[in-house]
Parts: C-alpha cells; sequence; structure tokens
C-alpha cells in the first residue's frame, strides 16, 4: 500500500517530538539551535546521498510502500524525511544520554540547566 513508509517515518517522528517536548530534551529548550543542528545534519546527508547516488553506491530499490514521488533518480521523497527523523532522532538521544551522564556525575540536573529543564522528575 502506498504510503505506508513515509506514514510510518512521519509516526515516528511526530511521537519523537512529543517525547521530546513532554521532558524538555532539545527543541524546549534551545529551539533555534535544535533546528538548525537538524536542517544542517539533513543537509550533509542529502549531500552524502546525491555523492553515493552518482558514484553508483545507493540505488533505490522499488517498493509498493513508497509513494512513489522521486527528487532526482533513486531518491524518493521518503529518504527526506528519513533523514529529518535520523538528525532529530540523533539531536535527542545526545540530549537524553547528556542528562543521564550529568545525573550519574551527581549532579543531578542537566548541565547546561542547573534548575533543571521542564517537565524533569526530580
Amino acid at each position: 500500500m502506498p504510503g505506508i513508509y513515509l506514514g510510518a517515518i512521519l509516526f515516528s517522528f511526530a511521537g519523537m517530538i512529543a517525547i521530546d517536548l513532554k521532558f524538555g530534551l532539545a527543541l524546549r529548550v534551545a529551539p533555534a539551535r535544535t533546528s538548525a543542528a537538524v536542517l544542517l545534519s539533513t543537509a550533509f546527508f542529502l549531500v552524502w546521498d546525491v555523492v553515493g547516488i552518482v558514484t553508483g553506491v545507493f540505488v533505490k530499490g522499488e517498493s509498493p510502500l513508497f509513494i512513489g514521488v522521486t527528487l532526482a533518480p533513486h531518491l524518493p521523497l521518503e529518504e527526506v524525511f528519513f533523514l529529518l527523523f535520523l538528525s532529530y532522532l540523533s539531536i535527542v538521544m545526545f540530549a537524553v544520554f547528556e542528562r543521564r551522564a550529568a545525573r550519574r556525575r551527581g549532579l543531578g540536573v542537566s548541565a547546561r540547566h542547573p534548575a533543571g529543564a521542564p517537565g524533569e522528575r526530580p
């Protein structure tokens, strides 16, 4: 069924945003910096994909799960959303592990936010 893959990516992206906002990990703490990091890393990976496509390393397989929109040869629309999700997920997970490391060091809160992040449990 066309669109399942894109739907799964968007559903996962929405879930990651909800988790991020609930625990104040990245977007609520630094929205401009988080957005810039996601966009820059997505652009980097898109260039990486283009280089891989041009050199013949990356090819798009056929799947009935794709919606059928290609931005360039072997570059489906879903790839852009996957890269956005991957970049955002990486930033959120970095914030999670940074917070865990701060707690293990005995600080009890994020090192960047001495008063604690909104929504953080004591």
